[in-house]
């Protein structure tokens, strides 16, 4: 389908230009958002006739747009969910619970504002992106962890992904003794030498009592 754009849009155009794309992006995304007309010959004169129109009300949105990019760039959400101890989630975070969780902490972004490529599934800081505007985007920073207190451990910079391993006392110990083994071997060999050299002196003492007899 051939549509002619309203505003900006990546990879696509800018406002005005007549582009093709598939139909069900057109039919689901860009003509019920308003970013786009049907390329035909009265939409062409309705675009040519309103152009002021649109290029003021987009500039009026973009400003909008960077007024809350300002104040949402940079910020941390904590996201509490349920994970195994190696921090894959037990289900996952998506665009829709995190414009949830923003609007719950005053911040007014639409589910399809936020760039998020695939659920999260792990729990760590993940950065994702918040296009506001075809030519405003901010990132925000996105902290799940299993508890408040986890995720202030992961904001200092400590891995949760990785459980911490305890050191095992007897694999220690087990060492320990077989360090000492080759001492006490060595030990017990000088032993030997030593009763070796003993009994070759007795042996030799008693050969020239035997002579002189």
């Amino acid at each position: 389908m051939e549509v002619i754009l309203l505003e900006r849009i990546a990879r696509l155009g800018q406002m005005g230009d007549i582009v093709r794309v598939r139909d069900g992006y057109a039919r689901n995304y860009l003509l019920p958002q308003g970013k786009a007309l049907r390329a035909n010959e009265a939409n062409r004169q309705r675009f040519e006739n309103e152009k002021t129109q649109i290029e003021a009300r987009n500039l009026e949105r973009r400003n909008e747009a960077e007024n809350v990019g300002e104040r949402v760039a940079g910020q941390s959400f904590v996201v509490v969910r349920q994970a195994g101890e190696t921090g894959q989630l037990y289900g996952s975070v998506t665009a829709r619970d995190l414009a949830e969780i923003m609007d719950g902490e005053g911040f007014t972004v639409s589910r399809s504002q936020i760039a998020l490529q695939q659920p999260i599934k792990t729990i760590g800081l993940h950065e994702v992106p918040i296009e506001l505007h075809a030519e405003v985007a901010v990132s925000v920073m996105v902290n799940v962890a299993r508890s408040e207190d986890e995720a202030t451990r992961q904001a200092a910079g400590e891995d949760l992904t990785r459980p911490g391993e305890e050191p095992d006392d007897e694999d220690e110990t087990a060492g320990d003794e077989a360090g000492d083994e080759p001492e006490a071997a060595e030990g017990e060999a000088e032993a030997t030498d030593g009763e070796g050299e003993a009994e070759a002196t007795e042996s030799g003492e008693d050969e020239p009592a035997a002579g002189s007899a």
